[in-house]
Protein backbone atom coordinates (compact mmCIF):
# COMPACT_ATOMS: atom_id res chain seq x y z
CA UNK A 1 0.00 0.00 0.00
CA UNK A 2 1.83 3.20 -0.93
CA UNK A 3 -1.19 5.62 -0.16
CA UNK A 4 -3.81 5.01 2.57
CA UNK A 5 -5.38 5.94 6.26
CA UNK A 6 -2.50 3.74 7.16
CA UNK A 7 0.32 5.68 5.89
CA UNK A 8 2.73 7.67 7.85
CA UNK A 9 3.95 10.96 6.55
CA UNK A 10 6.60 12.74 7.82
CA UNK A 11 9.81 14.61 7.01
CA UNK A 12 13.38 13.45 7.43
CA UNK A 13 15.40 16.21 8.62
CA UNK A 14 19.07 16.02 9.08
CA UNK A 15 20.04 16.04 13.06
CA UNK A 16 21.51 19.76 12.37
CA UNK A 17 18.04 21.64 11.43
CA UNK A 18 15.80 19.20 13.39
CA UNK A 19 15.23 21.27 16.33
CA UNK A 20 15.41 25.05 15.02
CA UNK A 21 17.36 27.32 13.44
CA UNK A 22 20.45 30.11 14.81
CA UNK A 23 20.49 32.60 12.23
CA UNK A 24 23.92 33.59 11.54
CA UNK A 25 23.38 37.34 11.59
CA UNK A 26 22.13 37.33 14.71
CA UNK A 27 23.70 36.02 17.49
CA UNK A 28 21.61 34.91 20.49
CA UNK A 29 18.64 34.31 18.31
CA UNK A 30 16.65 30.91 17.75
CA UNK A 31 13.67 30.45 15.32
CA UNK A 32 11.86 27.06 15.34
CA UNK A 33 11.62 26.65 11.73
CA UNK A 34 10.14 23.62 11.47
CA UNK A 35 7.61 23.61 14.13
CA UNK A 36 5.16 24.35 11.62
CA UNK A 37 5.62 21.19 9.89
CA UNK A 38 6.58 18.74 13.01
CA UNK A 39 2.84 20.72 14.75
CA UNK A 40 0.55 19.95 11.52
CA UNK A 41 -2.39 17.20 11.67
CA UNK A 42 -1.43 15.81 8.57
CA UNK A 43 2.59 14.52 10.06
CA UNK A 44 2.37 11.46 11.86
CA UNK A 45 5.96 11.85 13.28
CA UNK A 46 9.23 14.23 13.61
CA UNK A 47 12.14 12.17 11.16
CA UNK A 48 15.61 13.15 12.13
CA UNK A 49 18.55 11.73 10.43
CA UNK A 50 20.71 11.25 13.67
CA UNK A 51 24.39 11.65 12.75
CA UNK A 52 25.37 12.88 16.12
CA UNK A 53 28.97 12.27 17.46
CA UNK A 54 29.55 9.68 20.16
CA UNK A 55 33.09 10.26 21.14
CA UNK A 56 35.81 12.37 21.24
CA UNK A 57 38.80 10.36 20.96
CA UNK A 58 42.40 10.83 20.09
CA UNK A 59 44.48 7.82 20.77
CA UNK A 60 46.99 10.47 22.66
CA UNK A 61 48.22 9.87 26.05
CA UNK A 62 46.44 12.55 28.74
CA UNK A 63 43.53 13.24 26.37
CA UNK A 64 40.23 14.23 27.99
CA UNK A 65 38.45 11.76 27.67
CA UNK A 66 41.61 8.47 28.59
CA UNK A 67 39.62 6.80 31.15
CA UNK A 68 36.45 6.77 29.68
CA UNK A 69 37.55 3.35 27.60
CA UNK A 70 37.36 5.00 23.79
CA UNK A 71 35.47 4.24 20.90
CA UNK A 72 34.39 0.69 21.54
CA UNK A 73 33.20 1.06 24.70
CA UNK A 74 29.59 0.91 25.04
CA UNK A 75 29.36 2.70 28.35
CA UNK A 76 31.73 5.65 26.84
CA UNK A 77 29.35 5.61 23.97
CA UNK A 78 26.24 5.21 25.97
CA UNK A 79 27.26 8.21 27.73
CA UNK A 80 27.15 10.72 24.77
CA UNK A 81 24.22 9.80 23.26
CA UNK A 82 22.64 12.57 25.44
CA UNK A 83 25.94 13.82 26.78
CA UNK A 84 29.32 15.19 26.01
CA UNK A 85 30.19 17.11 22.52
CA UNK A 86 26.91 19.27 21.54
CA UNK A 87 25.22 18.43 24.74
CA UNK A 88 27.28 19.32 27.91
CA UNK A 89 30.04 21.38 26.36
CA UNK A 90 31.31 22.31 22.08
CA UNK A 91 34.07 23.50 20.30
CA UNK A 92 34.15 27.03 19.11
CA UNK A 93 36.44 27.07 17.17
CA UNK A 94 39.09 24.31 15.36
CA UNK A 95 41.53 25.51 17.29
CA UNK A 96 39.99 24.82 20.22
CA UNK A 97 38.64 20.99 18.89
CA UNK A 98 42.70 20.74 18.53
CA UNK A 99 43.25 21.35 21.40
CA UNK A 100 40.36 19.86 23.54
CA UNK A 101 39.18 23.40 25.04
CA UNK A 102 35.32 22.37 25.65
CA UNK A 103 32.73 25.29 26.23
CA UNK A 104 30.10 24.83 28.35
CA UNK A 105 26.72 25.18 26.93
CA UNK A 106 24.66 27.50 28.98
CA UNK A 107 21.53 30.18 28.47
CA UNK A 108 22.07 33.03 30.71
CA UNK A 109 18.82 35.13 32.18
CA UNK A 110 16.76 32.39 30.64
CA UNK A 111 17.90 29.43 32.32
CA UNK A 112 17.14 26.93 28.97
CA UNK A 113 20.84 25.59 28.04
CA UNK A 114 18.81 22.43 26.65
CA UNK A 115 17.49 25.11 23.42
CA UNK A 116 21.14 25.62 22.56
CA UNK A 117 21.94 21.41 22.90
CA UNK A 118 21.78 19.86 19.48
CA UNK A 119 21.57 15.83 20.95
CA UNK A 120 19.10 16.95 23.91
CA UNK A 121 16.04 15.14 22.01
CA UNK A 122 14.55 14.55 25.20
CA UNK A 123 14.14 18.18 26.18
CA UNK A 124 13.09 19.56 22.54
CA UNK A 125 10.24 16.42 22.42
CA UNK A 126 9.11 16.92 25.98
CA UNK A 127 8.93 20.93 26.53
CA UNK A 128 7.07 23.54 24.65
CA UNK A 129 8.97 25.94 22.46
CA UNK A 130 9.74 29.18 22.58
CA UNK A 131 11.44 31.83 20.10
CA UNK A 132 14.14 34.12 20.69
CA UNK A 133 14.32 37.09 18.71
CA UNK A 134 16.70 39.31 19.28
CA UNK A 135 17.77 38.52 22.34
CA UNK A 136 14.07 38.07 23.78
CA UNK A 137 12.84 34.95 24.54
CA UNK A 138 9.52 34.91 23.19
CA UNK A 139 6.13 34.69 25.65
CA UNK A 140 4.22 32.85 23.57
CA UNK A 141 4.97 29.01 22.12
CA UNK A 142 4.91 27.97 19.46
CA UNK A 143 2.36 25.45 17.85
CA UNK A 144 4.26 22.19 19.01
CA UNK A 145 2.91 20.42 21.86
CA UNK A 146 5.22 18.51 24.26
CA UNK A 147 5.20 14.63 23.28
CA UNK A 148 2.73 15.28 20.72
CA UNK A 149 4.54 13.46 17.81
CA UNK A 150 6.78 9.84 18.14
CA UNK A 151 10.25 10.50 16.97
CA UNK A 152 11.51 8.17 14.11
CA UNK A 153 15.29 7.90 12.99
CA UNK A 154 14.92 8.05 9.82
CA UNK A 155 18.79 7.45 9.36
CA UNK A 156 21.52 6.38 11.93
CA UNK A 157 24.93 4.78 10.86
CA UNK A 158 28.35 4.99 11.46
CA UNK A 159 31.55 4.56 9.34
CA UNK A 160 33.45 1.03 9.39
CA UNK A 161 36.17 3.38 9.93
CA UNK A 162 38.54 4.42 12.96
CA UNK A 163 37.17 6.74 15.21
CA UNK A 164 33.72 6.64 13.03
CA UNK A 165 31.69 7.61 16.22
CA UNK A 166 33.60 10.92 15.81
CA UNK A 167 31.99 11.98 13.18
CA UNK A 168 29.65 9.15 12.34
CA UNK A 169 28.08 11.35 9.28
CA UNK A 170 31.66 11.03 7.58
CA UNK A 171 32.93 8.67 4.72
CA UNK A 172 35.17 7.90 2.45
CA UNK A 173 34.73 8.16 -1.89
CA UNK A 174 37.41 9.47 -3.67
CA UNK A 175 35.04 10.30 -6.20
CA UNK A 176 33.18 12.85 -4.17
CA UNK A 177 33.75 16.27 -2.77
CA UNK A 178 32.30 15.70 0.63
CA UNK A 179 34.87 12.52 1.30
CA UNK A 180 36.81 13.05 4.56
CA UNK A 181 37.93 11.05 7.25
CA UNK A 182 36.05 11.47 10.90
CA UNK A 183 37.87 13.90 13.14
CA UNK A 184 42.20 12.26 14.64
CA UNK A 185 41.01 9.63 12.25
CA UNK A 186 43.94 7.33 11.08
CA UNK A 187 41.26 5.84 8.20
CA UNK A 188 42.38 2.53 9.19
CA UNK A 189 39.50 0.02 8.39
CA UNK A 190 37.56 -0.36 11.91
CA UNK A 191 34.47 -2.77 11.43
CA UNK A 192 33.79 -2.97 15.21
CA UNK A 193 33.32 0.36 15.54
CA UNK A 194 30.36 0.35 13.64
CA UNK A 195 28.78 -2.74 15.52
CA UNK A 196 29.49 -0.56 18.83
CA UNK A 197 28.04 2.34 17.78
CA UNK A 198 24.78 0.22 16.16
CA UNK A 199 24.39 -1.51 19.78
CA UNK A 200 25.05 1.39 22.02
CA UNK A 201 22.10 3.44 19.72
CA UNK A 202 19.76 0.15 20.18
CA UNK A 203 20.55 -0.79 23.60
CA UNK A 204 20.13 3.20 24.84
CA UNK A 205 16.87 3.81 23.10
CA UNK A 206 15.43 0.24 24.21
CA UNK A 207 15.91 1.42 27.96
CA UNK A 208 12.32 2.72 29.20
CA UNK A 209 14.76 5.29 31.58
CA UNK A 210 16.10 7.12 28.74
CA UNK A 211 13.03 6.58 26.59
CA UNK A 212 9.94 8.67 28.03
CA UNK A 213 6.18 7.60 27.49
CA UNK A 214 4.20 10.14 25.63
CA UNK A 215 0.91 11.81 28.10
CA UNK A 216 -0.28 13.23 24.60
CA UNK A 217 0.27 10.52 21.98
CA UNK A 218 0.59 6.77 21.78
CA UNK A 219 3.79 5.46 22.40
CA UNK A 220 7.26 6.53 23.47
CA UNK A 221 9.33 9.37 22.53
CA UNK A 222 11.46 7.58 20.35
CA UNK A 223 9.53 4.77 18.18
CA UNK A 224 12.26 2.36 18.56
CA UNK A 225 10.98 -0.08 16.23
CA UNK A 226 11.12 3.33 13.39
CA UNK A 227 15.39 3.71 13.82
CA UNK A 228 16.69 2.69 10.32
CA UNK A 229 20.37 2.11 9.58
CA UNK A 230 22.30 3.22 6.85
CA UNK A 231 22.77 1.26 4.61
CA UNK A 232 21.81 -2.16 3.48
CA UNK A 233 22.72 -2.58 0.00
CA UNK A 234 20.46 -3.93 -2.49
CA UNK A 235 23.65 -5.35 -4.81
CA UNK A 236 24.10 -8.86 -4.72
CA UNK A 237 26.61 -9.89 -1.37
CA UNK A 238 29.74 -10.86 -2.31
CA UNK A 239 29.59 -9.71 -5.92
CA UNK A 240 29.64 -6.32 -4.23
CA UNK A 241 32.50 -5.44 -3.90
CA UNK A 242 33.68 -8.23 -4.85
CA UNK A 243 33.42 -7.20 -8.57
CA UNK A 244 35.19 -3.24 -9.06
CA UNK A 245 34.96 -3.84 -13.19
CA UNK A 246 31.24 -3.75 -12.37
CA UNK A 247 30.89 -1.29 -9.41
CA UNK A 248 33.46 1.74 -9.58
CA UNK A 249 32.14 2.16 -5.74
CA UNK A 250 33.49 -1.85 -4.76
CA UNK A 251 36.56 0.24 -2.67
CA UNK A 252 34.52 2.20 -0.56
CA UNK A 253 32.87 -0.58 0.98
CA UNK A 254 35.65 -1.97 3.01
CA UNK A 255 35.58 1.49 5.87
CA UNK A 256 32.01 2.47 4.75
CA UNK A 257 28.47 2.18 6.15
CA UNK A 258 27.47 -0.56 4.63
CA UNK A 259 25.88 -3.16 6.76
CA UNK A 260 26.14 -5.88 3.69
CA UNK A 261 28.67 -8.09 4.30
CA UNK A 262 29.18 -7.15 7.82
CA UNK A 263 25.74 -8.88 9.55
CA UNK A 264 27.20 -12.33 9.75
CA UNK A 265 30.69 -10.97 11.93
CA UNK A 266 30.81 -11.46 15.15
CA UNK A 267 33.09 -9.89 17.92
CA UNK A 268 36.09 -11.25 18.98
CA UNK A 269 35.44 -10.72 22.22
CA UNK A 270 32.00 -13.21 21.88
CA UNK A 271 33.85 -15.41 19.97
CA UNK A 272 36.28 -16.18 22.86
CA UNK A 273 34.13 -16.01 25.91
CA UNK A 274 32.45 -18.50 23.43
CA UNK A 275 35.77 -20.94 23.57
CA UNK A 276 35.76 -20.96 27.05
CA UNK A 277 32.20 -21.44 28.07
CA UNK A 278 32.31 -24.33 26.21
CA UNK A 279 35.29 -25.29 28.44
CA UNK A 280 33.70 -24.79 31.45
CA UNK A 281 35.50 -21.42 31.98
CA UNK A 282 32.90 -18.72 33.52
CA UNK A 283 35.25 -15.96 34.92
CA UNK A 284 36.90 -14.29 31.73
CA UNK A 285 36.50 -10.77 30.83
CA UNK A 286 37.17 -9.95 27.11
CA UNK A 287 35.55 -6.70 26.83
CA UNK A 288 39.08 -5.07 25.69
CA UNK A 289 39.22 -7.22 22.81
CA UNK A 290 38.45 -4.49 19.79
CA UNK A 291 38.39 -6.74 16.76
CA UNK A 292 35.76 -8.56 14.56
CA UNK A 293 35.89 -11.77 13.04
CA UNK A 294 34.84 -12.66 9.26
CA UNK A 295 35.23 -16.16 9.43
CA UNK A 296 36.93 -18.90 11.76
CA UNK A 297 36.91 -22.80 11.54
CA UNK A 298 38.56 -25.32 13.96
CA UNK A 299 40.38 -27.73 11.94
CA UNK A 300 40.51 -30.74 14.50
CA UNK A 301 38.88 -31.12 18.16
CA UNK A 302 40.86 -30.26 21.08
CA UNK A 303 41.05 -28.20 24.64
CA UNK A 304 40.32 -24.34 24.51
CA UNK A 305 44.30 -23.39 24.04
CA UNK A 306 44.85 -24.79 21.11
CA UNK A 307 41.21 -23.07 19.75
CA UNK A 308 42.11 -19.98 20.99
CA UNK A 309 45.75 -19.92 19.95
CA UNK A 310 45.18 -18.98 15.77
CA UNK A 311 43.16 -16.20 17.55
CA UNK A 312 45.63 -14.70 19.51
CA UNK A 313 47.91 -14.91 17.20
CA UNK A 314 46.47 -13.06 14.64
CA UNK A 315 44.39 -10.74 16.61
CA UNK A 316 48.23 -10.03 18.77
CA UNK A 317 46.15 -10.38 22.81
CA UNK A 318 47.47 -13.01 25.65
CA UNK A 319 45.72 -14.31 28.40
CA UNK A 320 46.90 -13.11 31.68
CA UNK A 321 45.44 -14.21 35.40
CA UNK A 322 43.54 -11.38 37.83
CA UNK A 323 42.25 -11.89 40.85
CA UNK A 324 40.65 -15.17 39.81
CA UNK A 325 39.68 -14.56 36.81
CA UNK A 326 41.03 -14.96 33.18
CA UNK A 327 41.42 -11.72 31.65
CA UNK A 328 42.71 -11.22 27.63
CA UNK A 329 44.48 -8.06 26.94
CA UNK A 330 45.58 -6.60 23.55
CA UNK A 331 48.83 -6.22 23.33
CA UNK A 332 49.85 -2.69 23.64
CA UNK A 333 52.82 -0.10 22.54
CA UNK A 334 52.31 2.03 25.47
CA UNK A 335 54.55 1.29 29.02
CA UNK A 336 52.04 -0.62 31.63
CA UNK A 337 54.42 -0.41 34.53
CA UNK A 338 57.73 0.36 35.49
CA UNK A 339 59.64 -1.82 37.63
CA UNK A 340 63.02 -0.47 39.39
CA UNK A 341 66.11 -2.54 40.47
CA UNK A 342 65.43 -2.09 44.46
CA UNK A 343 62.26 -4.02 43.52
CA UNK A 344 64.24 -6.84 42.39
CA UNK A 345 64.60 -9.96 44.12
CA UNK A 346 67.74 -12.42 44.33
CA UNK A 347 66.90 -15.66 42.11
CA UNK A 348 69.22 -18.11 43.25
CA UNK A 349 68.81 -20.08 40.61
CA UNK A 350 70.31 -17.70 38.26
CA UNK A 351 73.20 -15.61 38.38
CA UNK A 352 71.92 -12.31 39.80
CA UNK A 353 68.59 -10.47 39.60
CA UNK A 354 68.09 -9.67 36.61
CA UNK A 355 69.29 -11.57 33.73
CA UNK A 356 68.67 -10.64 29.66
CA UNK A 357 69.12 -12.72 26.29
CA UNK A 358 69.28 -12.45 23.06
CA UNK A 359 67.89 -14.51 20.28
CA UNK A 360 71.01 -15.00 17.64
CA UNK A 361 70.23 -13.50 14.11
CA UNK A 362 70.71 -16.44 12.57
CA UNK A 363 67.72 -17.77 13.79
CA UNK A 364 65.43 -14.43 13.30
CA UNK A 365 63.51 -15.30 10.20
CA UNK A 366 63.59 -11.96 7.87
CA UNK A 367 60.42 -13.35 6.00
CA UNK A 368 57.29 -14.18 6.99
CA UNK A 369 54.36 -15.65 4.91
CA UNK A 370 50.88 -16.25 6.08
CA UNK A 371 48.07 -18.52 4.61
CA UNK A 372 44.64 -17.23 5.38
CA UNK A 373 40.99 -17.76 3.84
CA UNK A 374 39.92 -14.32 1.57
CA UNK A 375 37.25 -12.89 2.51
CA UNK A 376 33.85 -12.73 0.13
CA UNK A 377 33.59 -13.81 -3.66
CA UNK A 378 34.49 -17.94 -3.38
CA UNK A 379 36.93 -17.85 0.12
CA UNK A 380 39.60 -18.91 -1.88
CA UNK A 381 42.57 -19.72 -0.37
CA UNK A 382 45.32 -16.54 -0.49
CA UNK A 383 48.59 -15.70 1.19
CA UNK A 384 50.26 -12.59 2.17
CA UNK A 385 53.98 -11.70 3.04
CA UNK A 386 55.88 -9.71 5.08
CA UNK A 387 59.84 -8.57 4.49
CA UNK A 388 62.59 -6.49 6.27
CA UNK A 389 65.15 -5.63 3.22
CA UNK A 390 67.62 -4.19 5.74
CA UNK A 391 67.89 -7.47 7.39
CA UNK A 392 70.70 -9.88 6.79
CA UNK A 393 68.62 -13.03 7.56
CA UNK A 394 66.42 -14.23 4.54
CA UNK A 395 64.70 -17.15 6.57
CA UNK A 396 61.71 -17.76 6.08
CA UNK A 397 58.29 -18.67 8.34
CA UNK A 398 55.19 -19.75 7.09
CA UNK A 399 52.18 -20.18 8.75
CA UNK A 400 48.67 -20.97 8.16
CA UNK A 401 45.60 -19.50 9.86
CA UNK A 402 42.03 -21.16 9.52
CA UNK A 403 40.45 -17.19 9.73
CA UNK A 404 38.68 -15.06 7.02
CA UNK A 405 40.69 -11.94 6.47
CA UNK A 406 40.56 -9.06 3.95
CA UNK A 407 44.07 -8.56 2.53
CA UNK A 408 44.51 -5.37 4.40
CA UNK A 409 43.81 -7.27 7.66
CA UNK A 410 46.36 -10.51 6.40
CA UNK A 411 48.78 -7.62 5.34
CA UNK A 412 48.92 -6.36 8.88
CA UNK A 413 48.76 -9.53 10.64
CA UNK A 414 52.26 -10.73 8.94
CA UNK A 415 54.15 -7.64 9.68
CA UNK A 416 52.85 -7.08 13.29
CA UNK A 417 54.77 -10.95 13.32
CA UNK A 418 58.08 -9.48 11.94
CA UNK A 419 57.62 -6.53 14.00
CA UNK A 420 57.12 -8.34 17.18
CA UNK A 421 60.31 -10.95 16.24
CA UNK A 422 62.15 -8.81 16.11
CA UNK A 423 61.41 -7.04 19.17
CA UNK A 424 60.68 -10.61 21.12
CA UNK A 425 64.62 -11.32 20.40
CA UNK A 426 65.00 -9.57 23.97
CA UNK A 427 64.33 -10.92 26.94
CA UNK A 428 65.04 -10.82 30.40
CA UNK A 429 64.26 -13.34 33.49
CA UNK A 430 63.22 -10.85 36.92
CA UNK A 431 61.69 -11.38 40.09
Amino acid sequence: EILGPHVKIGYAADWSEYFGYQPPDAPGDLLYHLDPLWADPAIDFVGIDNYLPLSDWRDVPGELDEAKGGPHDLGYLKSNILGGELYDWYYASPEDRAAQIRTPITDGEWNEPWVWRVKDIRSWWSTSHHERVGGVRDRLSTDWVAGMKPIWFTEIGCAAVDKGTNQPNKFVDPKSSESALPYFSSGRADPLVQVQYLRAMQEFWEDPGNNPRSKVCEGRMIDTGRIHVWAWDGRPYPDFPGRPDVWSDSENHEKGHWLTGRSGQRRLSSVVDEICREAGLEAVETESLSDMVRGYAVPEIGDARSALQPLMLAYGFDAVEREGRMVFLPRADRVDATVETGELVENPEQSGDLVSSRTPEAELAGRVSLGYVASGGEFAAASAEAILPDERSHALSRSELPLVLTRTEAAAVAERWLAEARVGRDRVRLG
